[in-house]
């Protein structure tokens, strides 16, 4: 199943964080802070103007993201947890330099 987002919305996919400290602890899931960053999955069709028109999002799929905390409806969709959000809950966007320099560390 495919979840279509409609208007300004897009669903996104939380990226997993490393859960171990420096010393080496382990971090269970139920301990660990969800992470605020995360790929767009599905992007809606644009934000209606007063016109009538719609204006098209800047995102697209496959961008990486930085959402706050509490942005969003969790769902899940085929066992999968997915965020719906609004356009505006998108804080930014990470470029490529940024996301290369977060795998390496």
């Amino acid at each position: 199943m495919q979840i279509r987002p409609l208007y300004d919305r897009v669903i996104v996919k939380r990226i997993e964080t490393q859960r171990t400290t420096a010393s080496g602890i382990v971090i269970p899931d139920s301990a660990a802070e969800k992470p605020e960053q995360g790929e767009v999955v599905a992007v809606g069709s644009g934000r209606p103007l007063q016109d009538g028109t719609l204006r098209a999002l800047p995102l697209k799929v496959g961008d990486q993201v930085l959402f706050g905390k509490y942005a969003g409806q969790t769902v899940k969709v085929d066992g999968e947890e997915l965020l719906v959000m609004r356009e505006e809950d998108v804080m930014g966007v990470l470029e490529a330099d940024a996301c290369a320099a977060r795998k390496a560390s």
